[in-house]
Formats: C-alpha cells, sequence, structure tokens
C-alpha cells in the first residue's frame, strides 16, 4: 500500500483498561499497547496524526480539585483539557517512540497543545448537557450553583452532576503547525480531549471557554482539513452492530452514507457511545470522498490491511 495520510482518533476510555487500576502507570500500559499497534502503520511507511479523548483524566482533575476546593482555586475546563494533552501527549509520545524502537523503526513523535474554535452562538451554550466531574448532594449542587454558575442536573436518581456546553468545533487554531510537523516526517498527537475550546472575539482575539469538544467531531475536522486520506476511530469493540447488546446483534463491515443516516433515524446508535463516531465519520468520507473505519484498538493494523473493522463509504 503506497504511504497514506492516517487520522487515528483514540477514545479516553481506551487508556484505562481495568476501572480498578486507573493510576498513571496502568495509564501508560494501556498507552503502550495501543501505540504498538500506531507504529505497525508507522513502520509501514504511512503518516500519522493522532487524537485522543480525555473523559475520565478530565474528571480526575475535576476530582482532586473538588477536594481542594477550600485551599486551592477551581481549575477551568479549558485549563483541564490543556492539562489532559501534556499528560496524555507526554504518554504517547514516549510509548510510540519505545514500540517505534522495538520493531527497528526510528519516527519523531510531537504533541501540539491544540486550541479548536467554536462558535460563541453554539446552541449548546443555551442548553448544556455533557455531564463532568463527580457526583454532588442537593446540598453542594445548590452551593456550586451559587458560588460558581454552574449549571447541574440530577442523573437517574444517583445524585447531582454538573452539565457544561459540548459545541461543535469550526476550526483547529494550530492546524498550520499540524501541517509543518507532518511534512518534516513528525507523527502528530493533536487535538487531545477535541482540543481546548476557544471562540474568537470582535477583536480576533482567542478566549478560552468552559465546555468540551467531543473528540470525534474534533478527530474529523482536522482530518477534513488536513486532506487525510484515511480516517479511523478505534473505540471500544472492533465493529460497529445493530441491535447493540440484543440476540439479534448484527456487526456491519460496511456501511454507506445513506445506510449510516437510515441506522441513525432508526436509532441504532446511542448518543454518548457510537452516535458521535459514527456522525464523525459520515462528516469526513461525506466531505473528502475517502473511506473511513471504525475499530478498536487491537485492530488498527488489520483494520487498514486485512478488512478487519467497519468501513464507511460513499
Amino acid at each position: 500500500m503506497e504511504s497514506k495520510l492516517i487520522v487515528i482518533a483514540i477514545g479516553g476510555n481506551s487508556l484505562i483498561e481495568d476501572p480498578k487500576h486507573v493510576s498513571v502507570s496502568a495509564q501508560y500500559e494501556a498507552a503502550r499497547k495501543t501505540a504498538a499497534h500506531i507504529a505497525r502503520l508507522i513502520k509501514e511507511g504511512h503518516r500519522v496524526v493522532i487524537a485522543h479523548g480525555n473523559g475520565p483524566q478530565v474528571g480526575f482533575i475535576l476530582l482532586r480539585a473538588e477536594y481542594s476546593i477550600h485551599i486551592l482555586h477551581p481549575v477551568p475546563l479549558d485549563s483541564c483539557v490543556a492539562d489532559t494533552q501534556g499528560a496524555i501527549g507526554y504518554q504517547l509520545q514516549m510509548a510510540l517512540r519505545n514500540e517505534l524502537g522495538k520493531i527497528g523503526c526510528k519516527a519523531e513523535v510531537a504533541t501540539v497543545v491544540t486550541q479548536v474554535e467554536v462558535s460563541p452562538t453554539d446552541p449548546s451554550f443555551g442548553k448544556p448537557t455533557k455531564p463532568i466531574g463527580s457526583f454532588m448532594t442537593a446540598e453542594d449542587a445548590e452551593q456550586r450553583v451559587k458560588e460558581h454558575g454552574w449549571t447541574v442536573v440530577e442523573d437517574a436518581g444517583r445524585g447531582y452532576r454538573r452539565v457544561v456546553p459540548s459545541p461543535k468545533p469550526i476550526e483547529i487554531v494550530e492546524l498550520q503547525t499540524v501541517k509543518t510537523l507532518l511534512d518534516n516526517g513528525v507523527i502528530v498527537i493533536a487535538a487531545g480531549g477535541g482540543g481546548i475550546p476557544v471562540c474568537r472575539q470582535e477583536d480576533g482575539t482567542l478566549k478560552g471557554l468552559e465546555a468540551v469538544i467531543d473528540k470525534d467531531y474534533a478527530a474529523s475536522l482536522m482530518a477534513r482539513r488536513l486532506h487525510a486520506d484515511l480516517f479511523v476511530i478505534s473505540t471500544a469493540v472492533p465493529e460497529v452492530c445493530l441491535n447493540y447488546g440484543k440476540p439479534d446483534q448484527k456487526q456491519l463491515s460496511k456501511m454507506t452514507l445513506a445506510e449510516a443516516a437510515e441506522y441513525t433515524k432508526q436509532g441504532q446508535f446511542a448518543p454518548g457511545s457510537m452516535l458521535p463516531k459514527v456522525n464523525a465519520m459520515a462528516d469526513f468520507v461525506r466531505e473528502t470522498g475517502n473511506i473511513g473505519i471504525i475499530t478498536d484498538p487491537e485492530d488498527l493494523y488489520d483494520a487498514v490491511y486485512s478488512g478487519r473493522g467497519t468501513r464507511m463509504v460513499p
């Protein structure tokens, strides 16, 4: 296969294999396993850009902030995303270098702290729906609303949680930096956690926002802006399924844009799980005419070379 530019989006949860073991060393080991599969693609001569999720990791930062709320200032969400971009990027950089060395391949790897522009008039700012952080009692929730202006909702009888806007990304601020690195043979890690959410003000300056951007939508936008040959979303399942978790579950090896739209209309894909992945992939395939793949970390190489995973085609 000729050299391709491949954008790979890996989930934040895929960096935590066992919820009972979430130490930094355990997260590194999970990153290493994913990096080993990506390294094989790099050895084949492909240029690679990696985006990653950060949901659990941002949750850890917020939990630490809650425990220390009486002695330290709160951490804004844009700073939380920046923190996780650095920490997870560091783990992936190290893991990729180590795994590439094992297979006799040398490549430079760099993480770009990436701002992603959103519209200040995005509908999500008027109706925040993305839950973040830990559960709270009604009393704690009321205090957070008064002191910090949070939007808080009751979550299925389990307590109260903060919800924040999740606007759609419109531009990758550091896109030219990513391009320059790619043109010089560097493997790039960018738009981690969906990117640091920023909006452009009237004077042209950027301002960070209390919001989170869906990682798959940001990765799809980056893949489209880079004119990637292939966009791969790595998730918890090897293939997209119809009737997921039911006796008549059916795995899909291929899905057209029309079929994706019909399955979405039928409610086949869960809003907080597979739906954004399918929508993000459809955006890429529709705009570029190229093929996209949804699969799990273990099948990344075979999805590109042996037909594993679910291929979305025009």
